[in-house]
């Protein structure tokens, strides 16, 4: 097969898949391209599960130095969110005492707190009242547990404490929700900047829910009818049989990269593997960061880091796929090619991610931002 060819197909096919948002690393020999920084973002999205009530609260490292944060999610027993519900929150002095009214997703959140005791009230018409004792601590963002009214004629009360497991667990529901035009998957993009990270296990999760949603086989099935139209890997043959062999092939590619750039590689380096959406800034500087994205990623920390994760993941993918693919395209040169394509794709998806999917993926607070 000619270079030329290959590098055209390389180029043109990730950006087709990038446009379906397919949220998994694979070998860029099957083009299957297609994570964040430090600064507090207000409104940010929390959706939850229907009819939990006491999610504990995660902390965070806040940017603004010296103040914290404090987000949540309203929500009604049946688990829809509730808009205007009036969040009222009271200092560690008595003069100190804000309101505001749940947006249209059921969020609401508190910027610039000074460290202290607080008290949170959330109460709607005809509603019960939601108390909660809360610390915020110096530089820590506090994410409430789903605030869940019922019907008048009582009062709930919660604890907030900071359970690793139930925040991680959390914010893997929130990214199953997300999808674009609500049939394309969008798992890997956060529009919560201050998400708390997810725990091994969670990334794990992700990874095999991303990988057995309908539309990846749709999307290999893709590739593999487009390597075929152009007649790429000859070896394979015509036919239904060059298909399948493509198609087998393709679906290989995506399943070991998604494992190594979402799961493996983010658990042992503890990298976050989503893209976290900057939302303000010039469009050059949005565009700039989208594309250093491919490289440079947030760690579990919150502190930027090299992309080790999804950067050896792509090559990771790239190496294996020479067990399965016909003897005459194998090699060292194929896997610095598919590796470099790999992370050209990536930045392509997260400039998607950046300028165009918050629009049109639901369940995201059209407000958020860095």
């Amino acid at each position: 097969m000619e270079v030329s060819k290959r590098l055209q197909f390389l180029i043109a096919a990730p950006v087709f898949i990038l446009s379906l948002n397919l949220d998994a690393t694979a070998n860029a020999q099957n083009n299957l391209g297609p994570a964040p920084g430090s600064s507090a973002l207000q409104n940010t999205p929390q959706i939850s599960r229907s009819g939990v009530a006491s999610v504990p609260s995660g902390k965070t490292e806040n940017p603004a130095i010296g103040t914290g944060s404090l987000s949540g999610t309203v929500e009604d027993l049946n688990g829809d969110v509730l808009l205007g519900a009036q969040v009222t929150l009271k200092g560690p002095s008595r003069s100190e005492k804000r309101t505001t009214i749940s947006g249209n997703d059921g969020q609401f959140s508190f910027g610039g707190l000074e460290p202290g005791d607080y008290t949170l009230v959330v109460t709607g018409p005809g509603m019960t009242t939601f108390n909660s004792q809360i610390a915020i601590h110096t530089g820590e963002v506090q994410f409430v547990p789903t605030v869940t009214l019922s019907i008048s004629g009582g009062s709930t009360s919660v604890t907030v404490n900071g359970n690793k497991e139930v925040l991680s667990k959390e914010q893997v529901h929130i990214a199953e929700q997300q999808h674009v035009a609500k049939i394309l998957p969008n798992f890997y993009s956060s529009y919560d900047w201050n998400a708390p990270p997810m725990m091994a296990k969670q990334k794990f999760q992700l990874s095999a829910r991303s990988l057995i949603d309908p539309v990846t086989f749709l999307a290999v099935a893709g590739i593999a009818g487009a390597e075929q139209n152009r007649n790429i890997f000859p070896a394979y043959g015509s036919g239904i049989e060059g298909y399948g062999k493509r198609y087998g092939a393709a679906l290989a590619n995506h399943v070991t990269g998604n494992l190594f750039a979402k799961a493996i590689y983010p658990s042992i380096f503890h990298q976050d593997p989503r893209y976290f959406y900057k939302g303000t800034g010039s469009g050059t500087s949005r565009a700039y960061y989208a594309v250093s994205s491919a490289f440079i990623t947030r760690s579990d920390s919150g502190k930027r880091v090299p992309n080790y994760s999804h950067i050896l993941g792509g090559f990771t993918a790239a190496a294996i796929s020479n067990l399965y693919y016909p003897e005459a395209d194998r090699g060292a040169s194929l896997v610095l090619l598919n590796g470099l394509a790999d992370i050209g794709a990536d930045a392509a998806a997260n400039l998607v991610r950046e300028f165009i999917l918050k629009g049109i993926t639901s369940h995201v607070n059209k407000s958020s931002h860095q």
